[in-house]
């Protein structure tokens, strides 16, 4: 992977994205299987209430997740917070979720919003996991972001036509 490739990442994911380039696949896999177990539980807040978190229907299991974007004068200010509910059984999914978890949260709005949409493909997983798969985390992350732009739009009194792409 390109040192401009990383530029382009925040550090929380760029030292990520790191660690699956310079592991073997073998080594990726295990990466993965890790970041599943990492993934927090959803709070108590959301426990029992996934029709309030929004399903990722490109992952080929059920995925749910939520974004809660912080107070702040600006984009820079506001602190972004994500929640997933992916099953146990799933670690794959949940691997993908807890990459973007360890790499995202508590991140600014600003920050998460500025992250290329490609960024799950410069982890170097596509030898390890299928595209399909990976289109799944692209998706995760497309979701993340458009929660959050809606979310900045409405808290900003703005929230008329907010661009989803």
């Amino acid at each position: 992977m390109s040192d401009s490739s990383l530029a382009q990442l925040p550090d929380s994911l760029s030292e990520i994205a790191s660690d699956f380039h310079e592991a073997t696949n073998d080594l990726k896999l295990q990466l993965l299987l890790e970041f599943s177990d990492d993934l927090p539980a959803l709070p108590q807040r959301y426990a029992g209430r996934l029709d309030e978190l929004e399903r990722v229907d490109e992952c080929q299991t059920p995925l749910f997740l939520v974004v809660e974007v912080g107070d702040g004068e600006s984009l820079d200010d506001r602190v972004v917070h994500l929640f997933f509910d992916a099953p146990a059984e799933s670690p794959t999914t949940r691997g993908f979720a807890g990459i973007l978890h360890e790499g995202l949260d508590g991140l600014s709005a600003a920050e998460v919003l500025a992250v290329p949409d490609d960024a799950p493909m410069r982890f170097g997983l596509a030898e390890a996991v299928s595209p399909l798969r990976l289109r799944g985390m692209v998706a995760m992350l497309g979701r993340i972001k458009r929660q959050v732009r809606i979310k900045t739009a409405y808290a900003e009194g703005t929230a008329g036509p907010v661009l989803l792409g």
